[in-house]
């Protein structure tokens, strides 16, 4: 059993998939999350995914990887990522990772769903 704070919760909204993740983001629970996403992706026909890093607190190489893959496959329909809740040290993490060329972060939930 994980601990609590440590699961993904997905919320979808239409064609957008919300992924929250949770406070650790490293190469065990990535590799749920890219199950799990896979077969969500697999079941809904998902044009955009918003990762919510509001609970993040820890990040390695294993997180980069995984929102490289998922930017991958949206860019390969033509669809988008974006990013919500970043705090300073992720946003360092990120940007060592390049991600913040490739998504565009924003303050809150809403925005990223509009943006």
């Amino acid at each position: 059993m994980m601990a609590a704070g440590q699961t993904f919760t997905y919320e979808t909204r239409g064609q957008i998939l919300i992924i929250h993740l949770p406070r650790e983001l490293d190469h065990h629970n990535c590799r749920n999350l890219k199950y799990e996403t896979d077969l969500l992706f697999s079941e809904n026909y998902i044009s955009k995914v918003v990762f919510d890093f509001s609970r993040t607190e820890f990040m390695d190489s294993s997180g980069i990887g995984i929102l490289l893959n998922r930017y991958k496959q949206m860019a390969g329909s033509g669809g988008k990522v974006t990013l919500y809740g970043v705090n300073a040290q992720i946003g360092r993490i990120l940007a060592i990772g390049g991600i913040h060329r490739l998504m565009e972060n924003f303050d809150s939930k809403e925005e990223a769903i509009a943006g």
